[in-house]
Protein backbone atom coordinates (compact mmCIF):
# COMPACT_ATOMS: atom_id res chain seq x y z
CA UNK A 1 0.00 0.00 0.00
CA UNK A 2 1.46 3.40 -1.30
CA UNK A 3 0.92 6.55 0.70
CA UNK A 4 -0.49 9.58 -1.08
CA UNK A 5 -0.43 13.54 -0.35
CA UNK A 6 -0.75 16.90 -1.87
CA UNK A 7 0.81 19.19 -2.32
CA UNK A 8 0.27 22.41 -0.89
CA UNK A 9 -0.74 24.17 -3.71
CA UNK A 10 -3.45 21.17 -4.28
CA UNK A 11 -4.04 21.84 -0.43
CA UNK A 12 -4.72 25.25 -0.95
CA UNK A 13 -7.36 24.45 -4.06
CA UNK A 14 -9.00 21.83 -1.71
CA UNK A 15 -10.31 24.17 0.17
CA UNK A 16 -11.97 26.09 -2.73
CA UNK A 17 -14.17 23.10 -3.88
CA UNK A 18 -17.77 22.41 -2.73
CA UNK A 19 -18.14 19.57 -0.66
CA UNK A 20 -18.92 17.05 -3.29
CA UNK A 21 -16.01 17.73 -5.46
CA UNK A 22 -13.84 17.12 -2.33
CA UNK A 23 -15.02 14.29 -1.48
CA UNK A 24 -14.45 12.64 -5.46
CA UNK A 25 -11.21 14.48 -4.91
CA UNK A 26 -10.57 12.53 -1.83
CA UNK A 27 -11.65 8.75 -3.47
CA UNK A 28 -8.85 9.15 -5.66
CA UNK A 29 -6.49 10.19 -3.17
CA UNK A 30 -7.70 6.97 -1.17
CA UNK A 31 -7.62 4.79 -4.14
CA UNK A 32 -4.15 5.78 -5.43
CA UNK A 33 -2.91 4.79 -2.17
CA UNK A 34 -4.00 0.80 -3.92
CA UNK A 35 -3.23 1.68 -6.95
CA UNK A 36 -0.49 4.08 -7.93
CA UNK A 37 -0.58 3.47 -11.27
CA UNK A 38 -4.01 3.43 -12.26
CA UNK A 39 -4.86 2.33 -15.98
CA UNK A 40 -7.70 5.04 -16.34
CA UNK A 41 -4.72 7.75 -16.06
CA UNK A 42 -3.18 9.77 -18.86
CA UNK A 43 0.92 9.77 -18.73
CA UNK A 44 2.99 12.90 -18.76
CA UNK A 45 6.28 13.27 -19.87
CA UNK A 46 8.61 13.30 -16.59
CA UNK A 47 12.17 14.73 -16.29
CA UNK A 48 13.12 12.44 -13.58
CA UNK A 49 13.77 8.42 -14.68
CA UNK A 50 12.78 7.36 -10.88
CA UNK A 51 9.30 8.90 -10.99
CA UNK A 52 6.05 8.84 -13.18
CA UNK A 53 3.45 11.61 -13.78
CA UNK A 54 -0.05 11.46 -14.97
CA UNK A 55 -3.02 12.96 -14.92
CA UNK A 56 -6.37 11.37 -13.29
CA UNK A 57 -9.38 13.50 -14.63
CA UNK A 58 -13.03 13.07 -13.03
CA UNK A 59 -15.90 14.32 -14.95
CA UNK A 60 -18.60 16.73 -13.65
CA UNK A 61 -20.63 13.61 -13.05
CA UNK A 62 -18.34 12.34 -10.89
CA UNK A 63 -17.58 15.18 -9.03
CA UNK A 64 -21.54 16.25 -9.06
CA UNK A 65 -20.23 19.81 -10.33
CA UNK A 66 -17.07 21.06 -12.53
CA UNK A 67 -14.62 18.32 -13.91
CA UNK A 68 -11.39 18.35 -12.37
CA UNK A 69 -7.60 16.87 -13.25
CA UNK A 70 -4.99 16.04 -10.68
CA UNK A 71 -2.09 16.20 -11.60
CA UNK A 72 0.36 13.38 -9.65
CA UNK A 73 3.79 11.99 -9.83
CA UNK A 74 4.35 8.42 -8.31
CA UNK A 75 8.06 7.74 -7.54
CA UNK A 76 8.30 3.56 -6.53
CA UNK A 77 11.64 4.34 -4.92
CA UNK A 78 9.19 5.99 -1.80
CA UNK A 79 6.48 4.41 -2.84
CA UNK A 80 4.30 7.13 -2.41
CA UNK A 81 2.13 10.06 -4.89
CA UNK A 82 1.92 13.24 -4.59
CA UNK A 83 -1.00 15.39 -5.97
CA UNK A 84 0.57 18.50 -7.37
CA UNK A 85 -2.22 20.15 -8.62
CA UNK A 86 -6.01 19.99 -9.39
CA UNK A 87 -7.58 22.11 -11.82
CA UNK A 88 -11.26 22.53 -11.63
CA UNK A 89 -13.15 23.39 -14.52
CA UNK A 90 -15.22 26.47 -15.19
Amino acid sequence: MSSAFFSDSAEKILTELTPTERAAVESVRRALEDDPEPEHSRRLPDADPHSQSYVVELLPEQTGGRGISLVCRYSADLDAVLILWLIAGP
